[in-house]
């Protein structure tokens, strides 16, 4: 049928992060012991393998970043169909997989879910016993109805299945506007219905923002302490920076690390990129004072709160569980004070709004306090959020999963007028989200959809030039096959939340809505595979809630990407990422890519958080970091080489135009660089407050789950000695590298 979708062509992507596979084979397989059969020749089964892998999505051969042509092992392919719930593990098994296949959509009235954009003409094939007839009718979003659709000319042969002979018709669905659709079909006393996700054919940026480019700032929340944090920076400090960006330097957002939700238990997961919800947020965020319950308080209880601040150290390193023990506390003791008729009836329709979402989450929180935060370690009967031992514990544990509820209202609210007061004092979009690529595999998530997530499997990376060992997210990834099924509503609901608050989306890995690397269990990095995602589906979705919500799309592009998918997401209104550090003009001889040739459509900054600030890269402290925790493969004098050669490249440009003089200064340079920001053509360009403030010690280094403090420093000054978010406020360099980057709000 016309309306059915073909899948983009296999990979060839000669791009610069893929590993070439290794490790040792299992030569007690069924299966030939190498990628193309045990006698270097490809066998009728191993065909038949690759066919189902590729009828699943599942990759059989790359390009590593040495421009090395890899086919995955057979191990690998199955392993990753077995996550999929597709037994490959013989050739028998094999082959009755393909044939199921051939037949799977013969056994449904209706597919799973349509996705499609405005723009697209579009088709639905409707199952049905061969020779009766069939209505097909839709239902809008809004409450608007198309009955008799037209049936086009459908000449395929019916198919025998089960015994029963199923014919297939196909009907026009009419050009609709936007939004969450339903398409039904009848036929002898059987009726089925399905999604139709119509989804805008191009996003682009709000209007509000004209055809100015804009700057602002980034930072990871939890190393902006002022005076009035309770040890971790919170929404109250996020809406200060805003406020400061905003009314002295015309700053239009401020970026902002992912803000899920973590652990209620010690130990709490240091990673922002590792959550144990994407759908909700991190209740260490709040800012007590500011919780208006806190205002009713009698003195002494007042002075009881007071005093748990006070015992909340301001280390050398962010304590996140230290400052949640103190905050919690706090917490437990105002959800007991009476709210107000409105407060109630406001955290009431909250709930209803939340739903089973909320309630799962709370039901886990209350969960893990008793039986601790691996679910798979809690008796059985509690390991499942739809089990009658479940429905029982809340029943009993009322308050305590209330509690929780309550948590998630509080941040809501403190969320609504962080953005709010960035928005009132000028800022064009206010706050920036960062969505992480998954969850942690022990958390709320993964356990109110364990039935969407892939077993045996975790998400990661191959070798880069950044991680050359490759690296393992320890993430479990969602089904393709299962968020079809279930039209995106996982997806549909994080993006939703995420936007609610916000006037922009940094999407991390944003790749991962198109393909990811899956690693099978017990295997290294190296040795897993990608499997690709419906992009057209996940995307269109993406600018849909967007669009509804006003907000920008920018998508983290950075590393492998298959030429082809900047391209598709530039025809969709989504912006890239560019970041001064890697960009070369590898088709002009290697040099530095001059700023005025960067992307319209993209953020540009000079760093990332995942390398130092520039005051630490210029030193080469990315380089020796990595060295020291053994995620090199070249030696230490090869790659610091290899560094000084490509920042040199960059600084001879600065100098070649004007922009810095011989013997510069870290200062100097760093105020360089940014100028040269100012020259692209981006229409959103980022200042990292690490940078502002001359800070030199990097936030995170990918690889590394240990012998760094990831995600626990604070921000610090070029002594290294801890600034506090007022401290930022009288800073002459954040002033002075502030003002260059609104110098470069009029078009060049």
């Amino acid at each position: 049928a016309t309306g059915d979708r073909v899948d983009e062509p296999a990979d060839k992507s000669r791009a610069t992060d893929e590993g070439e596979v290794g490790g040792v084979h299992d030569r007690t397989s069924l299966w030939a012991t190498s990628p193309v059969g045990l006698y270097g020749y490809m066998t009728d089964a191993d065909a038949q393998l690759r066919e189902l892998a590729a009828a699943h999505g599942v990759a059989t051969e790359y390009w590593d970043w040495r421009n090395e042509h890899v086919q995955v092992r057979t191990e690998t392919l199955v392993a990753v169909l077995r996550a999929l719930e597709v037994d490959a593990s013989t050739p028998e098994s094999c082959r009755a997989a393909l044939a199921g296949l051939r037949t799977a959509r013969w056994r449904r009235m209706l597919p799973s879910c349509h996705v499609l954009r405005e723009d697209e003409l579009c088709t639905v094939d409707v199952h049905v016993t061969a020779g009766e007839s069939v209505d097909v009718w839709l239902t809008l979003e809004d409450g608007g109805y198309h009955s008799n659709l037209r049936q086009l000319d459908n000449h395929t042969p019916p198919m025998e299945v089960d015994g029963r002979w199923v014919g297939e018709a196909t009907f026009e669905i009419p050009q609709l506007p936007p939004g969450y659709h339903r398409v039904h079909a009848s036929s002898a006393g059987e009726q089925h219905e399905t999604s139709l996700i119509v989804t805008p054919a191009w996003l682009g940026l709000p209007a509000r923002l004209g055809d100015r480019k804009v700057w602002g700032l980034a930072t990871q929340l939890y190393s902006v302490r002022s005076r009035g944090s309770w040890g971790v920076g919170d929404l109250t400090d996020l809406a200060d920076l805003a406020v400061w960006a905003a009314t002295q330097h015309d700053a239009a957002f401020v970026l902002v690390n992912p803000l899920h939700a973590a652990e209620p238990v010690a130990p709490m997961q240091p990673s922002p990129y590792l959550p144990t919800s994407r759908r909700f947020a991190n209740p260490l965020y709040l800012r007590i004072e500011r919780v208006p319950e806190c205002a009713s308080l009698d003195i002494a209880t007042r002075w009881s709160v007071g005093a748990m601040r006070s015992d909340v150290t301001m280390g050398a390193l962010i304590d996140r569980d230290n400052a949640w023990a103190a905050k919690r506390a706090a917490l437990q003791i105002i959800y007991q004070q009476e709210r107000s008729s409105g407060r109630e009836l406001a955290y009431h329709a909250f709930c209803r709004r939340e739903g089973a979402a909320l309630d799962d989450f709370a039901t886990w929180c209350a969960l893990t306090e008793v039986h601790g935060p691996d679910w798979h370690d809690w008796p059985e009967p509690y390991q499942h959020p739809r089990s009658s031992a479940v429905a029982d514990f809340v029943t009993a544990n009322a308050a305590a999963v209330d509690f929780h509820r309550w948590l998630q209202w509080l941040l809501d609210d403190q969320l609504a007028d962080a953005q709010s007061l960035a928005r009132r004092s000028g800022m064009a979009l206010g706050m920036m989200h960062d969505l992480a690529v998954g969850v942690s595999p022990t958390g709320a998530d993964s356990w109110a959809w364990q039935d969407e997530f892939a077993r045996g499997v975790t998400v990661g990376a191959p070798p880069d030039p950044y991680a050359q060992t490759g690296q393992d997210w320890q993430q479990p990834p969602l089904r393709p096959d299962r968020l079809a099924e279930l039209a995106y509503a996982p997806f549909r609901e994080l993006i939703a939340s995420v936007l609610r608050h916000s006037g922009g989306l940094r999407v991390d890995h944003i790749i991962g809505l198109f393909r990811l690397w899956w690693i099978p269990s017990g295997a290294g990095p190296k040795e897993g595979t990608y499997v690709r995602y419906d992009h057209d589906a996940l995307v269109g979705i993406l600018a849909l809630e967007a669009a509804r919500s006003g907000a920008v799309i920018v998508g983290e592009d950075l590393g492998t990407v298959e030429p082809w998918v900047r391209d598709y997401l530039r025809a969709r209104g989504l912006l890239g990422t560019s970041v001064l550090w890697f960009e070369f003009d590898y088709d002009g001889g290697g040099g530095p890519l001059a700023p005025q040739r960067w992307r319209e459509y993209c953020l540009a900054s000079v760093t990332t958080h995942d390398l130092p600030p520039t005051a630490g890269y210029l030193a080469g402290d990315h380089v020796r970091l990595r060295n020291d925790l053994g995620l090199l493969t070249r030696s230490l004098d090869e790659e610091l080489e290899a560094d000084r050669v490509e920042q040199t490249a960059w600084l001879d440009w600065l100098r070649s135009r004007g922009l810095l003089g011989e013997d510069a200064d870290p200062d100097e340079t760093a105020r360089a660089l940014h100028r040269a920001l100012t020259f692209a053509p981006a229409r959103l360009r980022c200042l990292a407050l690490t940078d502002a403030v001359g800070d030199r010690r990097t936030q995170n280094q990918p690889g590394a789950t240990e012998g760094y403090p990831n995600w626990q420093v604070p921000l610090t000054g070029p002594s290294g000695e801890p600034l506090l978010l007022e401290d930022v406020f009288t800073s002459e360099r954040a002033a002075a590298l502030a003002e260059i980057m609104r110098g470069g709000n009029a078009n060049r």
